[in-house]
């Protein structure tokens, strides 16, 4: 992280982890249900100085403020809300987004929304999708429902590398750096994770709905992203979405369940070819721009 910024929402402080800040180009990269934006750092850095990378905290999560109000604050409404305010608080219309999980189905809610649909000029799904593997879901709501105390620090290590395998973190300094990035200190010295243990309360809360029909309503650019084992989102799946929208870019990663990191060139390679591919609607925008006023009023170039 080269930058930290405060954006105030309502009465929560939402910290947005910014990595390269003075590059031309921006994308958003959104985490999964118990991580932060820091997971994202790795992603920056293959991306190279041209991306500028904002990776936001949600609520509840990392440096971000915890909620008195979980039933209100701990749903994807509000997580709309806040994704809406930080893209106005830097002063984006349009941006690329990567979502992990979570983050993945708040970006497609945006991008399906027709009062948010512009804001997202293109779309990264990271091993998440429309419909989610039944057994997949019931085990991370199972599991984050419940608060979860360790007497010492390596016995949270050792229970972040048996929970997030799917990850594909395949050295010692990784696995060390999610540890030192995932725990937090309670106060009679145990160790817990750093996330509000309320976060759970999503499954409780939050409203159901057809998100086929979110899927089938967005407009712009889409990739999605598998890991090969991943236990949340089906090749059967993947597949049924790619009918839905022809143009879907695909990548499996193999050695990964749910999720990839996006921390190495064989995964963030593809998703950078993504990001700076123009489409044709674009690039015949961009054609038309570049003639003079009389030939584009008198239609000439079409």
């Amino acid at each position: 992280m080269d930058h930290l910024s405060l954006v105030t929402h309502r009465e929560l402080e939402i910290a947005v982890r910014v990595f390269h800040p003075e590059a031309p180009k921006t994308v958003v990269a959104w985490h999964g249900l118990a991580r932060h934006g820091g997971d994202f750092a790795a992603l920056a850095r293959e991306l190279g100085p041209e991306w500028r990378v904002l990776a936001p905290d949600t609520p509840g999560r990392g440096l971000s403020s915890w909620s008195m109000y979980p039933a209100n604050d701990y749903v994807y409404a509000h997580y709309m809300t806040v994704a809406l305010a930080v893209l106005d608080h830097f002063s984006l219309d349009s941006v690329p987004w990567i979502g992990t999980s979570m983050g993945g189905l708040l970006g497609m809610l945006l991008a399906a929304d027709p009062a948010s649909a512009s804001r997202i000029e293109r779309l990264v799904l990271n091993d998440v999708g429309p419909e989610l593997d039944p057994s997949g879901l019931t085990e991370l709501a199972s599991y984050f429902t419940v608060p979860h105390r360790f007497t010492r620090l390596g016995q949270l290590e050792a229970e972040l590398r048996r929970h997030y395998a799917g990850f594909g973190i395949d050295t010692e300094d990784g696995w060390r750096q999610l540890t030192l990035e995932s725990a937090r200190r309670l106060p009679d010295g145990s160790w817990t994770y750093h996330y509000d243990p309320r976060i759970g309360e999503q499954f409780v809360h939050d409203t159901p709905r057809d998100t086929w029909s979110d899927w089938r309503a967005i407009r712009c650019p889409l990739m999605v992203i598998r890991g090969e084992d991943s236990t949340l989102i089906s090749e059967d799946i993947v597949q049924r979405m790619g009918e839905a929208q022809p143009t879907l870019e695909t990548l499996s990663v193999p050695g990964c369940g749910h999720a990839p990191m996006l921390d190495r060139p064989q995964q963030v390679d593809p998703i950078k070819a993504f990001l700076d591919s123009t489409t044709s609607a674009q690039q015949e925008a961009v054609d038309a721009n570049a003639l003079p006023w009389w030939k584009r009023w008198l239609g000439i170039g079409h």
